[in-house]
Parts: structure tokens; sequence; C-alpha cells
């Protein structure tokens, strides 16, 4: 086994990528949209645009523990960021560069859906649902606010994992652990630090996986991995005050992901399980020439698939839903299984139509010397920056009571891109979604001594 992974990674880096790291991408992106498109249960009446979630059906909470993959998300990111940090000349370039390509895909949908729900609401389509949407729009940029800070700590935490290693995964469970305590039983605010603590977890957990801490003798401790992980989780689940859907319900008193818990991270630990399970087969499927094309295809439209697909769903409900009288059918039901795939093909069209306009924002010149950028300015960026997205995802683009506050983050998010912001120079197209970036360097030129000593372990 050690063999056949140290050719398995010769083999990645030769070709600049790692082809597992691509499929959880592509695939995490894919689960994401699926599940976001065939969740709402909707009804349309009387100017009133009623929801609900095909997940609160009895049993299906089950789903989850597959579906939400925001673990495996921030996971192949710590992946990603190792790579491409561990070879670095400039921490503040690095740190700039990366914060740079997380918010120029922000731009378009901040343009779009600022002035579009007025002008809905001034053509006459009734306001309820248009600032539903608008809301809509904004709420899964949480995820790039608390990433571009994941981004901005991942020098301290590379400097961390180098000296302590699995502590500090350990260190950071604690720390989930203590605010879970503190949120249930005197604040829910407090449970709001954990979307560091959760999430900076499993970004160590990329690291581990990029530098072969995670490498797996037998498909049996992979699989042995993954059943201590989902067996942790049903039994915080079964003994704890966790509720057993990994994705927020509504009316449900307690979130495992707003803000996410301890939960989540005994879930990234049966999520890898299963996906290391799973690698060999993972890595010859994508080696095969369509499977390559279309992981190339979704990882430069990585950002774009994400940002745009709640409007494409938009779009969808606002033709079906308001225009047409459609109401979502019982969810589980043979009817709405019949038309689930009506509803993601319609979907899809409208993302691919936003893809085609938007996707390239995606890109940017290579400049052909990365200017240096102070340290203060960085932070400066990843503050203003994280700071109006994590406005827009809890207000939308559009309220009623304060018109103001979805300018006043906007105008944040693109101060925080300005401070950042390279100066134009004729060079090579590449995607700059950073998620997406991960790229490996020959081993020859950028592996450090340890890096070396562990790969002659493998074989390589």
């Amino acid at each position: 086994m050690q063999q056949t992974h140290a050719h398995s990674l010769g083999r990645s880096s030769s070709r600049g990528r790692d082809p597992f790291i691509d499929v959880i991408r592509a695939l995490c992106v894919l689960a994401v949209i699926s599940q976001h498109w065939l969740m709402p249960v909707l009804a349309y009446e009387n100017g009133h645009l009623s929801t609900g979630n095909a997940l609160a059906s009895p049993g299906w909470w089950i789903v989850t523990w597959l579906t939400q993959i925001m673990p495996m998300v921030f996971f192949a990111g710590g992946a990603a960021n190792f790579f491409s940090f561990r070879s670095v000349k400039s921490v503040n370039t690095w740190l700039r560069s990366r914060i740079a390509r997380l918010l120029v895909p922000v731009v378009p949908l901040a343009a779009v859906w600022l002035l579009l729900p007025h002008a809905l609401i001034g053509a006459g389509v009734p306001e309820q649902p248009v600032l539903m949407a608008g809301k809509i729009a904004g709420q899964l940029l949480w995820f790039l606010a608390v990433y571009v800070l994941v981004v901005a700590l991942t020098p301290v935490m590379f400097s961390f994992y180098r000296r302590f290693g699995w502590r500090v995964v350990g260190a950071l469970a604690v720390c989930a652990l203590a605010v879970d305590v503190l949120r249930f039983e005197f604040s829910p605010a407090i449970g709001f630090l954990n979307a560091l603590f959760v999430w900076l977890a499993a970004h160590q957990f990329g690291f581990h996986y990029a530098d072969g801490g995670l490498r797996m003798r037998s498909g049996w401790a992979s699989a042995g991995l993954a059943a201590v992980g989902f067996g942790l989780t049903a039994a915080a689940v079964f003994f704890g005050p966790y509720p057993a859907s990994m994705i927020g319900m509504p009316g449900a008193p307690v979130s495992n992901m707003s803000p996410p818990t301890a939960v989540m991270l005994s879930l990234t630990i049966g999520q890898l399980g299963l996906w290391l399970t799973l690698k060999p087969v993972i890595t010859r499927f994508a080696e095969r020439p369509m499977a390559t094309a279309v992981l190339q295809w979704c990882g430069t439209r990585f950002m774009t698939l994400y940002l745009w697909h709640m409007p494409a769903l938009v779009m969808t409900a606002g033709i079906a839903i308001v225009g047409l009288g459609f109401a979502t059918p019982t969810p589980g039901s043979p009817m709405w299984f019949a038309v689930a795939p009506l509803w993601v093909v319609a979907s899809g069209f409208f993302l691919l139509c936003f893809t085609r306009i938007f996707g390239r924002f995606e890109f940017r010149r290579r400049s052909g010397t990365a200017s240096e950028m102070s340290l203060g300015k960085v932070v400066l960026a990843a503050v203003l920056s994280a700071g109006g997205l994590l406005g827009l995802a809890a207000q939308g683009f559009i309220a009623p009571g304060n018109p103001v506050g979805p300018v006043l983050w906007v105008v944040l998010v693109v101060a925080g891109l300005l401070v950042v912001r390279e100066k134009k120079a004729r060079g090579t197209v590449v995607a700059v979604a950073d998620v997406q970036d991960i790229r490996t360097v020959p081993v020859q030129r950028a592996v450090r001594h340890e890096d070396a000593r562990v790969l002659s372990r493998q074989g390589g």
C-alpha cells in the first residue's frame, strides 16, 4: 500500500494536480448544488411564497451525514493551501494573492443583486418573494467570509502544524467543545467562535493529508476511521444536545451548522475515513480523459458555480412557482421523484447560463512579478472583506428596514479587494478561485528536508 501511495503521489506531482482532491472538490460543489436545489418545498398564494425543507421529512436527517460536505470543502482547502504555502517565498504576497482570488468573483454577484431586487419590485413583482430571493442570494457568502479568515490564519496554523502536529487538531477540538458548553449553558452567541475552531480543525486535516500524515496501510484502516467518526457523531446525537440533522432545520432550537457545533469534527473524521476508503477507486476514475475534463471544468469554475447556483434556483422558482403557480409535491412521493429531475435540469440550465456570463470573473492575468505588501494591509483586507461578507450573509442584498446596510457590506468587500489589488499586467490567464487552486510543486524544488524524509519512507 505504501508503494502504491508513493506511486500515486509521484504521478500527481508530475501532473501538477492531486486527483483525489480534485474529485473531492468537484463532488462537494455538485453536492452543495443538488442539495440546495432539491431541499426547498415551495408554494405561492396571494403574493406570499411559503417555504419548507424536504430534509425535514421523518428519517431524512441521515442523508445530511453524507451531503453536509463543508467539512470536506475545508479539508480540500487545507490540502491546497499546504501544497502552495510550503514553498512560498513571501508570506504577505501569498496572502495578498489568496484573498484577492476569493473576492474577485463576488463583485459581479453583488453588482447584479444590489440592483435586481429593486428593478423587480419596480416592475410589479410581489415584494415578499423578491425580498426572500435577495436574502437567499447572500446567505451562502458565510462560507467565503469564514474561508477568508482561515486563509489569513494559514501562516500561523502552518507554523503550529510544523511544531505541534496532531496536537493542534486536539487543541482546536477542546476549544470547540468548550464553546459548545458555554453556548448551551450561557449564551447561543458564543457558539459563533466555532466558525473558526471547527473549520480550522478541518483545514488542519488537509495539512496532514498533503504532508502524508493520513496514509492508511489498508482499506480496512480507512473504513475503521470512518466507523469511529460516524460512531462518535451518533453518540453525540444520542447522548448530547446535538440534533440529528447536520444542516439547520426550520423551527429547530439548535443547529449543527449555524453556527457549527463540535459534532462537525466527528463528522469530518467519518467523512474523511469514507473518502480515504474510496481513494483507489476515485484516483483511477479521475485519470480517465472524460473525468479529467469534467474535473478541470468544475475546478476552474468552483466559485462561480457556488455563488450563482442559488440565483439559478431563484430563476427556476420564480418562473415555476410564482409565475405558473406550481407547488412542490410532497417530498418522497412518486410525484416528487418524477418532478425532481426536471427541476434540476431547469436550474442547471440557468446555472450554465450564469457560468457562461460570469465565469470570466474567475480568471485573472498573472503579473510577471508579484509586488510585496505589508502584513497590516493584508490583515486589513481580510477583516474588511470578512465583515462585509458576513453582513451580506446575515442581511441579504435587500433590507427594507435598512436599505443602506447591503450597500455598506458590499463597500466593505470591495474595499478589502482594493487593498489587495494588483496592477494589471500581461501574462497567463489562470483560475482565481482559491479553493480550487491545488497545484502541487516539483518535489526537488519545493519540498523541505522533513518532507523529503517522509517521501523517502513512502518509497518516493
